[in-house]
């Protein structure tokens, strides 16, 4: 059997705030990732009163990134995740547990929808075993502005989770920390699951996070 096991979402749960639009800010610019934030929105909330799509979230998200991240190579991507450390406010209390975990020896696992574009920069120094994100088509060396096997959030990322756990177990203890309601479904499948308000960007608990997304 394994030794034990902890999975940790990042937005709002390790850090204080979303690192994705702070991101794509740094790829296109601030102007154009608002801008296209606002047209992807629109569309996604016009697609929903026809009843066409499915996961609004989902929706607002890819059209996001079609609008900002189509055509850019990925080495300004690179760039834009390197500048990106400096924008991250670690969450204390969610940052000693995972350190806690990993001196026990437990193995640590990240597993979020931002980008895995981004994602190894922020978490070079972090004692981190595996990554479970989002990750983006590239075709020679340019991405095509589309998610490349899903979206890691909710139920996709429970998906992922139970299939690692499946894989690389049976582990002897598991524990997850995220916020709610986007983390239940992979806490669900934890044994010591851990629900964190989620975390705005002043550090403080978003207020009507607990109960609505």
């Amino acid at each position: 059997m394994s030794k034990g096991i902890a999975i940790f979402d990042f937005d709002g749960t390790l850090i204080a705030g979303d690192s994705l639009l702070p991101f794509l800010e740094r790829v296109v610019g601030k102007r154009k990732a608002r801008f296209a934030m606002v047209r992807s929105l629109r569309a996604a909330v016009l697609r929903a009163s026809r009843g066409k799509g499915g996961d609004i979230r989902t929706q607002v998200k890819t059209g996001l990134l079609a609008r900002t991240l189509k055509g850019v190579p990925a080495d300004k991507a690179k760039e834009a995740a390197d500048d990106l450390a400096g924008w991250l406010r670690w969450h204390p209390p969610t940052l000693h547990s995972l350190r806690r975990h990993a001196d026990k020896g437990h193995r640590v696992i990240i597993a979020t929808g931002a980008l895995a574009l981004y994602m190894p920069r922020l978490l070079a120094d972090l004692p981190v075993d595996g990554l479970m994100a989002t990750e983006m088509e590239c075709v020679d060396g340019v991405l095509t502005g589309h998610m490349h096997g899903g979206n890691c959030v909710r139920d996709e990322k429970a998906r992922r989770v139970a299939e690692m756990l499946e894989r690389d177990g049976p582990f002897t203890t598991t524990y997850g920390y995220g916020n709610r309601p986007s983390d239940l479904p992979f806490l669900a499948l934890m044994q010591h699951p851990t629900i964190v308000p989620t975390v705005g960007r002043r550090g403080k608990p978003k207020p009507g996070t607990d109960d609505a997304e």
